[in-house]
């Protein structure tokens, strides 16, 4: 059992290409610190994602997230950062990730920030009666 946070994400081959389908990934304990001040901020991360060919592991997406928990940085940074590391790692078809910042000074903050595959198009939605 792994005691050290790490950045590394692993993955594993999607076993389900097709049609499209939506992995949900909800992380209610996100910390980092807050790089004005050095106290923690605490988050809500949420995220989606249609895979391609590889899926996020996620023992390993908890060691990553856990990596945050001393680093000193912006939430608009910090949501990015994340998108960018998951894209990287497993090149979705699309993915969002949302972070919910718990109330700081009477401010709540929520990021959101997308990525789409060039080339993909979403589903269209049903509507059911």
């Amino acid at each position: 059992m792994s005691t050290q946070p790490a950045k590394e994400l692993e993955t594993f081959e999607n076993p389900k290409l097709e049609p499209d389908y939506t992995i949900r990934i909800d992380i209610p304990e996100f910390t980092c610190l807050c790089p004005k001040t050095g106290q923690p901020d605490f988050a809500t991360i949420n995220v989606e994602y249609i895979p391609d060919s590889r899926c996020i592991e996620l023992k390993s997406l908890k060691m990553y997230i856990w990596s945050f928990r001393n680093d000193g940085t912006f939430h608009e940074a910090v949501t990015n950062q994340i998108l960018k590391d998951l894209v990287d790692a497993c090149s979705p078809r699309f993915m969002r990730i949302t972070a919910d910042f718990n109330v700081r000074g009477g401010i709540y903050t929520s990021i959101v920030t997308e990525h789409r595959s060039e080339g993909w198009v979403p589903a269209e939605p049903v509507s059911l009666p």
